[in-house]
């Protein structure tokens, strides 16, 4: 078959690796866009659907005593934890829980505040040329609290991020049924609505389109296994089922499988895992979810997507691909029937997907250390979706010897 020839071959088609494409292509590079499967069907595909313009803080490991003990117990439905995952995750929750302090958690989340406020621009960005427009929505979501003590601390809380400007209500339980009219009577104590997020109604189907759009500018879009790249003199080898191509540089955007392919070049990071589920129902009587609903006791989320109303749970501490664990998804269940009709299960299975973390909560954007022709775009926890198209405009700017938008030393991968 025929040999082609790329400046830029990207190992991931999710959003990261479809944005750092895109951004490239933009710059004048020819890049090869490679994955195992189809564009937007990992990660990228299972989310809640957030644009998270609001989420000025990193997601922090709990620091307080109540909150630990209902963790340890493993009977919250927020996060669930597999005891021997947990045992080889020892170390690496334990630098988690350092870089928690709020001396510590403050400078990171400076740190990646320039890719969350360029979020919605970037997504925007592409949404004309991409067709992606009626999938997205202005008008945030919506936080809901059972119990109104917790409704009490998450105001303060709200109040405490003023200095970021952020838009946001506090919904008393009236308030919020005007917004919610499909809301069960009693079933909350009230909300806060954050404003600035822009919600999607498929982000699989998003990722999908900038993918069509990149090929449709020209780009190659191929299929490969990336543990087959090589590295031979000045050039990388890559065996791809439109043949064999080299490309001058290469990014590794493969998400939760970014460290395996990083090993074989020398490098290994402490990526870990947090796993999470959704299912889609039928919206009974016609009610469906205005906005996407948070039970931030619970931790799960309710979305009106494309395919149905989808239920996305918390956080799951296991193996990238250990078997799936209805536990969390069942419970969540129970509560959301309780706050919003819900029809039936549409998916014959659960979908399952791990977000890769990284314990200083920072993903690592930039170049590796001692292959300057090798680029790392990976580790974006539950913001891969919301920070893809910032951290492909940040990367190509790297890559093209344009001036950053921020400084990429936080992300650099030498800081382990």
């Amino acid at each position: 078959m025929a040999t082609g020839q790329a400046d830029v071959i990207v190992l991931g088609a999710g959003i990261i690796g479809v944005s750092t494409a895109l951004h490239l292509q933009e710059r004048g590079r020819t890049v090869l866009l490679v994955d195992r499967g189809e564009p937007g069907a990992e990660t990228s595909h299972g989310n809640a659907g957030l644009i998270e313009r609001s989420s000025v803080v990193p997601y922090a490991f709990p620091r307080d005593l109540a909150t630990l003990a209902a963790f340890a117990s493993n009977r919250s439905i927020a996060v669930r934890y597999r005891p021997a995952t947990l045992l080889r995750m020892a170390p690496w929750l334990a630098r988690y829980w350092w870089n928690s302090a709020p001396d510590r958690l403050d400078r990171l989340g400076r740190a990646v505040l320039p890719l969350i406020e360029r979020s919605i621009d970037e997504h925007r960005h592409w949404t004309k040329a991409a067709g992606t427009e009626a999938l997205m929505r202005s008008g945030g979501w919506i936080e809901l609290y059972r119990d109104p003590r917790a409704l009490a601390q998450a105001v303060r809380t709200a109040a405490e991020l003023s200095g970021y400007g952020l838009a946001y209500d506090v919904l008393q339980p009236e308030a919020l049924r005007s917004l919610e009219p499909a809301l069960l009577p009693d079933a909350t104590a009230g909300a806060v609505h954050w404003r600035d997020p822009v919600t999607v109604r498929d982000p699989g189907a998003v990722t999908r389109a900038y993918a069509e759009l990149f090929s449709a500018r020209g780009g190659a879009l191929a299929k490969a296994d990336a543990f087959a790249l090589r590295q031979e003199g000045a050039e990388w080898h890559l065996p791809t089922n439109a043949g064999t191509w080299r490309g001058s540089e290469v990014v590794v955007a493969l998400g939760p499988w970014s460290g395996d392919v990083c090993k074989g070049f020398g490098y290994r990071f402490p990526l870990g895992f947090k796993r999470g589920y959704h299912m889609h129902y039928a919206a009974a009587d016609e009610s469906t979810p205005q906005y996407p609903l948070c039970d931030a006791q619970a931790g799960f989320v309710l979305s009106r997507m494309q395919r149905g109303i989808r239920l996305t749970t918390g956080i799951e501490l296991a193996g990238r691909d250990e078997p799936s664990d209805t536990w969390q998804l069942d419970r969540a269940e129970k509560i959301a029937r309780r706050i919003m009709p819900l029809g039936q299960r549409l998916d014959a299975e659960p979908w399952r997907g791990a977000r890769p973390c990284l314990p200083d909560m920072l993903p690592i954007i930039g170049r590796a250390p001692r292959h300057r022709s090798l680029w790392f775009a990976f580790g974006h926890a539950h913001h891969g979706f919301t920070l893809g198209p910032a951290t492909g405009r940040l990367l190509a700017e790297a890559m093209t010897g344009t001036p950053p938008f921020c400084d990429l030393k936080p992300f650099a991968a030498d800081r382990f």
